[in-house]
């Protein structure tokens, strides 16, 4: 009797098992790799889900650049540097308007049309918003994201006396620092697509810097970069990134810099030719964000590219034309906005 219950029990169980095997199996099966998603390291499949989908949560946008994440809201804060406003996604209220006038509000010269929103955000330790402002020629903040008025107090707007090109990126050390690039976008044509030559432009290189909130200091880190774009820290704030754009934005080639923040020296971290001659899309380095695991996601030739920190390229990830990315607080999601030929916001599930 005993052997026999055992027996039962035994047989249950072995079911019970290969249940659950089956089941798994066949929900495996039923997934399909995303097509877009081209592993080129197996190793970066630690971070990347090969099966994620890719939504679209936002779409017709003229040029969506600038996100970041907001934890306290479960709110995604984007730009569209063209219509000169602030936009705001989360998934109960989906999109609405945060801020208008952004980046442009009359505070600089400038020529009055053209890429002039505001352009890069971040959130600092205080929990305010860190604008790049392509018109206004500063970096400004907004103390409270949740008060009804929303009043813009100028950062840093020059550099030892000359007032900024057009801060473009940034991102904000543990300490509080702002590292930020300046190209010279507020002068740049749409319909020659060319930056025009200038006398409102008082500095005679485009810049990348360090401004101290503190001390309120500001700090030249590299003149070197012809025109700057993206910038990130590496996870231990020894180096710096930033990408460099090429043609038609430069006389340079397509690059990723990476600044040793102890002495500033420059060096080429990835090179973009072989990618810029292979996809011949007319896609550039622009934005990026870096993952706590130090690989490096961002804009580039034949769309999104997963970098390691060797400076290996891991994946790529076809998403079209884009501007920028950023994670969410815990790296469970990558939002990635799109170009003028792409106008839209898109989501990716991590791993």
């Amino acid at each position: 009797m005993f052997e026999d219950t055992f027996k039962t029990k035994k047989v249950k169980k072995l079911f019970y098992l290969t249940s659950i095997l089956l089941f798994t199996f066949c929900s495996n099966q039923q997934k399909k790799i995303n097509p877009k998603i081209e592993i080129i390291d197996k190793s970066i499949e630690s971070i990347i889900d090969v099966y994620s989908e890719i939504e679209i949560i936002a779409d017709s946008i003229l040029l969506p650049e600038g996100p970041v994440w907001h934890n306290d809201s479960k709110s995604l804060f984007f730009t569209d540097v063209i219509s000169n406003k602030v936009l705001k996604w989360n998934k109960s209220d989906g999109v609405s308007d945060y801020l208008f006038p952004s980046g442009n509000t009359g505070y600089a010269p400038n020529f009055g049309k053209g890429i002039l929103g505001a352009n890069g955000l971040s959130i600092d330790e205080k929990g305010s918003l860190i604008l790049c402002q392509h018109g206004d020629r500063r970096i400004a903040s907004i103390g409270n994201l949740n008060s009804k008025e929303k009043n813009l107090e100028t950062v840093i707007d020059n550099y030892k006396g000359k007032r900024l090109n057009s801060p473009n990126d940034l991102t904000i050390s543990k300490r509080g620092e702002i590292y930020f690039t300046d190209p010279p976008f507020v002068f740049f044509d749409l319909d020659s697509f060319k930056f025009r030559k200038t006398k409102m432009k008082e500095l005679d290189f485009n810049g990348v810097y360090k401004y101290n909130p503190k001390s309120n200091e500001i700090a030249l880190i590299s003149k070197e970069i012809q025109t700057p774009n993206g910038i990130g820290l590496t996870p231990d704030e020894t180096y710096l990134y930033v990408n460099q754009m090429g043609k038609p934005f430069s006389d340079s080639e397509s690059q990723i810099k990476k600044i040793d923040l102890k002495n500033m020296k420059v060096e080429t971290f990835f090179e973009g030719k072989e990618l810029v001659e292979k996809f011949n899309d007319g896609k550039d380095f622009d934005g990026m964000v870096v993952h706590s695991s130090g690989n490096i996601f961002t804009s580039g030739p034949g769309g999104l590219l997963v970098i390691s920190p060797e400076g290996e390229l891991k994946a790529r990830i076809d998403v079209g034309h884009i501007t920028n990315c950023t994670l969410d607080t815990n790296e469970n999601y990558l939002y990635v906005t799109g170009f003028l030929d792409n106008p839209k916001v898109y989501r990716m599930k991590l791993k």
